[in-house]
């Protein structure tokens, strides 16, 4: 059994038990990326190449009664103008229907940035004169733009053909709501008739954008063998060939999918848009063609996180024993079913042992883009509510807000409403690191000043992954895997097989490479890559150990169960004269058989889930309702850092998206149901000039299903900082507010209410 590491903030992260975990080695992509030669989608060029451009609607929902593409085919540079009516025929499967009107718009458009037509031209010029040429006649059809009013009874239904699944039975109920799901633990009503304390609210958000920087670019080539190759930035490549294939409806042996470098994902680079109408616009013109959005194209034709509505209460009895919780989570699918609703579900009261719960939980479709994933995929918005909450049972009770989260804190054992039982996992580390850190101790000075609690659970993911090692004659590696490098996995990765090897990290070259020069590897989303992958790395290095072992068995003329291996050196159990070191072995090996090649394909298991806690300290302006993040600590379990670098870069990425959530960023949507805000310019992201340091704090509490103990840590960071701020804004002015984004003009509208 793993044991716990208690935080102490006067010791630094030991690396004692290993030589290259837990360092901070320069990583392998470095170099390439600062002197500007790394090569991202954008960036690929061939011969022939066509420039792609797609038509969207301007209509949040309308009937398309007919579309004529006759003038755009014959201006001259045009090569290829593709519709719907390329794709293949559903046949009557209802999910691939719509995968492929999400790609090209069927019979309606559901969302404005609804993408109706495309065109592939010898320049990008000639592509956009010729979208303009493309005439749609459309019917418009009322819209609706939330949750709750996408439930009432009258609400203009966005699909036809789309029947409410309850409680996982399809029902004959037409409606917009697309799936109903309800969790329970214990007996709600009976916890709530136990509590001295009940408190209750209704919480509000908008939908938010990743935010990455790297637009979506993507070329395709639909070759004359028939060979599809797609070069793209994304999350995951197999993920890629697998929708692309299902969509064009072609075996995935015929896709082949090149990573390139991507420039920021965060969940929102995981879904195919372009690469099925690239291929199509590529088989009618013979030539590869290029798509690269633009800003709004981003904003309004990909998928941002969901906007939700949201109800919690929670009981407590005086003594601070939390005994009941119940929610109410409907979330907005956008133009499709499938939001992670139930994810929020899962962590809406991870962070408490609480033994009577109950959650309802709804999808729902409006007329936006389909929802896409956005780091820790609705996790931030459950908290948002229920860490709100859990500061005014505080209040009410008289007790300090930490201790009363520790008094409930999850243990192993611990078992969700909407999850399993918890394994070895560090909420309670995390809360005394909290507790004892001098941020939590240190005085407010000014008026209006307020410090600001929460806390915050992702799960994290295993699934596929696979990785070769090559030991060259050198004595150096190279790593092949097929996890897209969105956060330093590659370093995380070649330190993971340098520590099995006894190597140096610089002896470890990784690569990411295309699908077909490595095993099915899931995408890197969900905080499962240096977990999955990583392990499968590590077994590939063991291996090649297993291989090298026989191989100095051989020049030693012993038996193989004679040789072990450790910290780089081979050498006989029973012979302490016999030892090699693994660059002494390698030089060796094409005489001894010929070169090794270690391998590992595995569906990995144990992922571990990771608490993340923020304290901030804010100001309020009570004129303007300016918020001003005066500072800020994130704390997070690890369960080991492989790279400390790279562990404090996600929990301050994390935190720092998670403040433009809270104070600025949201989908503002005109009367006509059209994003307003497209831009870089009206969407406001914070910039460093709006954030102070953001401090860190890594707790250790290892993962028994790694080999090192790794959680994953890319998700948990953005979950805490909406009620975090929000409970910092109550501390500071005394309101509450329960709708995101906490903008100055919401701010100073409930100050002047409130007075």
């Amino acid at each position: 059994m793993a044991t716990t590491q208690k935080y102490d903030p006067n010791i630094v992260l030991s690396t004692k038990d290993y030589d290259v975990i837990g360092t901070r080695p320069i990583r392998p992509d470095g170099p390439d990326k600062v002197t500007g030669r790394a090569l991202y989608g954008a960036d690929f060029q061939s011969n022939g190449l066509s420039y792609g451009k797609v038509l969207r609607s301007p209509h949040a929902h309308a009937r398309i009664k007919s579309i004529d593409t006759s003038r755009a085919e014959k201006l001259p540079g045009v090569r290829a103008v593709v519709t719907s009516a390329d794709l293949p025929p559903s046949n009557g499967n209802v999910t691939m229907k719509r995968r492929r009107n999400n790609v090209l718009a069927g019979d309606k458009v559901l969302y404005a940035g609804h993408a109706v037509a495309a065109v592939a031209a010898t320049s990008l010029h000639i592509a956009e004169e010729a979208m303009e040429l493309i005439k749609v006649d459309y019917e418009v059809l009322p819209w609706v733009l939330t949750a709750p009013d996408a439930m009432m009874d009258d609400a203009p239904l966005i699909h036809d053909d789309l029947t409410t699944r309850s409680l996982g039975e399809s029902t004959d109920k037409r409606s917009n709501i697309a799936n109903y799901n309800q969790y329970m633990l214990g007996d709600v009503e009976k916890g709530f008739a136990e509590a001295d304390v009940v408190v209750e609210g209704e919480y509000n958000s908008k939908t938010v954008h990743q935010g990455y920087v790297e637009p979506h670019p993507s070329t395709v080539l639909w070759n004359q063998d028939g060979r599809i190759t797609v070069w793209t930035s994304t999350q995951g490549t197999f993920a890629v060939r697998n929708a692309t294939a299902a969509v064009l409806d072609v075996p995935v042996s015929q896709i082949k999918v090149v990573p390139m470098e991507i420039g920021g994902g965060f969940g929102g680079k995981t879904v195919v848009y372009m690469e099925p109408v690239a291929a199509l616009l590529s088989k009618k013109s013979g030539n590869p063609v290029k798509f690269v959005m633009t800003r709004r194209e981003v904003f309004e034709g990909t998928g941002p996180a969901p906007g939700s509505h949201i109800k919690v209460k929670i009981g407590a009895k005086r003594s601070g024993e939390i005994v009941a919780a119940q929610a109410h989570l409907a979330f907005e699918a956008g133009a499709f079913p499938g939001s992670a609703v139930s994810i929020a579900a899962e962590t809406a009261f991870s962070a408490y042992n609480i033994p009577n719960v109950l959650i309802d939980a709804y999808d729902v479709v409006v007329n936006k883009p389909k929802a896409a994933p956005y780091r820790a995929p609705c996790a931030p918005n459950a908290a948002f509510a229920a860490e709100q909450l859990v500061d005014e049972l505080s209040e009410k009770l008289g007790i300090d807000p930490i201790e009363l989260r520790l008094a409930n804190a999850p243990m192993e054992g611990t078992r969700r409403a909407a999850g399993p039982v918890f394994g070895t996992i560090g909420c309670t580390e995390v809360l005394e690191a909290m507790k004892d850190h001098p941020h939590y101790k240190a005085p407010l000075n000014g008026d209006n000043t307020g410090r600001g609690v929460s806390i915050g659970y992702w799960p994290n993911f295993g699934g596929e992954a696979s990785a070769t090692i090559s030991v060259r004659a050198d004595g150096k590696v190279n790593l092949s895997e097929g996890s897209p490098d969105i956060g330093g996995s590659r370093a995380a990765m070649s330190m993971q097989v340098a520590e099995t090897l006894g190597l140096k990290p610089q002896d470890v070259i990784p690569t990411v490479v295309d699908t077909d020069s490595i095993g099915y590897t899931e995408t890197t989303d969900g905080s499962r890559t240096t977990f999955s992958t990583g392990i499968a790395c590590v077994e590939a290095a063991k291996d090649a150990v297993r291989q090298m072992v026989e191989r100095a068995a051989a020049i030693w003329e012993i038996d193989g169960g004679d040789v072990e291996f450790e910290k780089g050196q081979f050498s006989s159990k029973s012979r302490p004269d016999l030892k090699m070191g693994f660059k002494e072995l390698a030089g060796q090996l094409a005489e001894t058989g010929g070169r090794v090649l270690g391998r590992a394909a595995l569906h990995s298991r144990g992922a571990g889930g990771s608490f993340c806690g923020n304290l901030v300290d804010i100001e309020v302006d009570p004129e303007t309702g300016k918020v001003t993040i005066l500072r800020y600590t994130a704390f997070q379990d690890a369960g080991k850092a492989i790279h400390p670098s790279y562990v404090e870069g996600q929990m301050q990425g994390g935190s720092v998206q998670g403040i433009g959530w809270a104070l600025n960023e949201e989908y503002f949507f005109s009367g006509e149901g059209v994003m307003d805000n497209s831009s870089l310019l009206d969407y406001r992201m914070p910039t460093a000039l709006d954030l102070p340091m953001i401090d860190t704090v890594i707790i250790e509490v290892p993962n028994p299903g790694h080999p090192f103990g790794v959680r994953g840590v890319g998700e948990a960071s953005i979950v805490p900082p909406n009620a975090a701020i929000a409970n910092a804004i109550h501390d500071a002015v005394g309101v509450r507010l329960n709708e995101l984004p906490m903008k100055p003009s919401a701010v100073s509208k409930a100050v002047s209410t409130n007075k």
